[in-house]
């Protein structure tokens, strides 16, 4: 990976840039379904917030496929996935100690969720 030099960073800031990367693959999650946050014992840092992992949560919005920081951070390319709004309530994700109202939305990369089966 090439390193930048202390002269170009302003430039780079100031240009901006996207890591949106058209990876071919539909989503595998739709609009309303239910899904679960995986709880992955990784041994470096993820864009998964701990107290999200084995969360249950709704795909709100689908925002297209990016670059997957986990993979390219750590030398593994860029392995681009749909990214996914998820809405979860705050009590499943901080249980009573949340009103009963709140809500949190993250964006999420596919592979951190699963399909949750409805209860029938």
């Amino acid at each position: 990976m090439a390193r930048i030099t202390r002269d170009q960073i302003e430039p780079a800031i100031r240009q901006g840039g996207s890591y949106r990367i058209d990876n071919g693959a539909e989503p595998r999650f739709a609009l309303g379904q239910t899904v679960r946050t995986l709880a992955p014992n990784a041994w470096h840092h993820t864009r998964l917030p701990a107290y999200a992992k084995g969360k249950r949560g709704e795909i709100v919005a689908q925002r297209g496929s990016f670059v997957f920081p986990d993979t390219n951070a750590h030398g593994g390319g860029e392995q681009p996935q749909h990214v996914y709004s998820v809405r979860f309530t705050g009590r499943e994700l901080w249980g009573d100690a949340a009103r009963a109202n709140d809500v949190l939305h993250l964006d999420l990369w596919e592979s951190y969720l699963e399909p949750v089966a409805e209860r029938s």
